[in-house]
């Protein structure tokens, strides 16, 4: 079994906790089920959000959705000029016997504009 990245990102429309939890639970359920994957096949999972989010951690999304068992951890993204706002992006490490090519990155919504060469 080979150890595998999977990226993904959101665009929150507010900053509310229910909110980063719906968006943030959205994007982690997607990354599992385009790459077949179930809660066992992950590593740890990586965090990052906009300066401009700070109702909750990311991170608490996933440990609502029963992900109590693999590190995860939040950090906040560099504030650059012109970036797009209030943004969730994670960095998965998982367990996969796909090959990398066949790692589906998932950006959902409006984040999509992110990576255009990666976002399926």
């Amino acid at each position: 079994m080979a150890v595998r990245a999977v990226r993904g990102a959101v665009q929150l429309e507010r900053d509310e906790a229910g909110h980063m939890d719906e968006q943030v639970g959205a994007l982690l359920t997607a990354v599992l089920e385009r790459n077949s994957l179930s809660a066992d096949d992950l590593i740890s999972i990586w965090f990052t959000a906009t300066p401009d989010l700070h109702s909750d951690f990311p991170a608490a999304a996933a440990r609502k959705l029963g992900i109590v068992d693999v590190p995860l951890i939040c950090a906040q993204e560099l504030s650059v000029e012109g970036a797009m706002p209030r943004v969730v992006r994670l960095l998965a490490h998982v367990e996969s016997d796909r090959p990398r090519a066949e790692i589906s990155h998932v950006y959902l919504g409006a984040a999509a504009a992110l990576r255009k060469d990666i976002a399926q």
